[in-house]
């Protein structure tokens, strides 16, 4: 049976999936109980779960991350929310030093069953210390899985595997994704060490890589394209760590192009990850790989500085007809 659901609906029957069958899952972080914290993606758990459950708490993201690691390593699998990622960054110590090291320390005997969800809300003149995806970081952590879902099934399916997998989890979301909706079938939990990139749309050409929001400018420029006369294939990455590029190289082995989006900065970031893995596995391209990516820049606060600094669906296309002008 289907329902239809938008991308913030779909990370809220998540939720409720886990904690209707998981005595074990409770959520904790700040402004849960309001929606302009979490938008509609945890409308009304605490009442119908209990603030036992879901719990609001002070401001301290350091705080109610390290609480959330501890609980997880008592047994319980705790989801810890950030609902900017931004400020994330005061808790990185049990994120990195703790959560994600623990197993590794102990000889796999421990590891927190942790899942922090870090929401990405930019854009609106919020300025630079409110628009970052600092995904590119957590990735570069070994033992800390991250994922980054760009579908709606994927915002409620990968929240699930997410919460009950062992190990730590970054699960990263973006709140420009939250308006898309689809048909959801019913729920199957999947193992998220099986979880892999998945090609949404075969092509020929080109190949586009993305995630999350990156995902869906990568599934615009290919509909434009195609009026073009452009066969452009998209591949949604999924899972940033562990980074599993057997597809992107698959699919540029058969195109010969590769343009790599993100919605990080270039330098050090997962487009240039991307691009060099490949590199790494092919021997010659049709032409030269390219990076979309924001600039090496904090974001403006300008609404009119703003639409320069975020790559749109536009400057996709840009940069493939710029790789399709070597000939073919």
């Amino acid at each position: 049976m289907t329902v239809r659901a938008t991308y913030g609906e779909a990370i809220r029957l998540g939720f409720e999936y886990l904690m209707e069958r998981y005595s074990n899952v409770f959520c904790i972080g700040q402004g849960l109980w309001s929606p302009w914290y979490v938008g509609n993606s945890m409308t009304d758990l605490d009442h119908k779960f209990g603030r036992h459950r879901v719990i609001d708490t002070p401001v301290s993201e350091l705080a109610c991350t390290g609480a959330a690691v501890g609980a997880s390593l008592c047994g319980y699998r705790a989801i810890v929310i950030h609902p900017r990622m931004d400020f994330m960054v005061l808790a990185a110590d049990p994120i990195i030093n703790q959560a994600a090291k623990w197993s590794h320390m102990l000889g796999g005997q421990a590891a927190p069953a942790v899942t922090v969800r870090a929401i990405i809300n930019r854009g609106g003149e919020q300025g630079a210390q409110h628009s970052q995806a600092l995904h590119s970081w957590f990735a570069h952590i070994p033992g800390l899985r991250v994922v980054m879902p760009a579908t709606v099934q994927d915002a409620r399916d990968l929240l699930i595997s997410a919460v009950l997998c062992d190990d730590p989890v970054m699960y990263i979301d973006d709140r420009w994704l939250y308006d898309l909706s689809e048909d959801l079938p019913d729920v199957v939990e999947r193992d998220l060490r099986s979880e892999k990139p998945r090609v949404l749309r075969s092509g020929k050409d080109v190949t586009l890589v993305g995630s999350s929001y990156s995902t869906l400018l990568c599934q615009q420029a290919a509909v434009e394209l195609e009026k073009q006369g452009i066969d452009a294939e998209v591949i949604d990455l999924r899972v940033l760590n562990p980074l599993d590029t057997t597809s992107v190289v698959e699919s540029v082995a058969k195109t010969g192009r590769l343009v790599a989006v993100d919605g990080g900065w270039r330098t050090a970031g997962l487009a240039g990850e991307v691009i060099a893995r490949v590199s790494e596995s092919l021997g010659r391209f049709k032409s030269r790989p390219i990076r979309v990516t924001l600039p090496d820049a904090p974001a403006p606060t300008s609404k009119p500085l703003e639409a320069i600094y975020y790559p749109d669906s536009q400057r996709v296309i840009e940069a493939v007809q710029e790789t399709l002008a070597v000939a073919r």
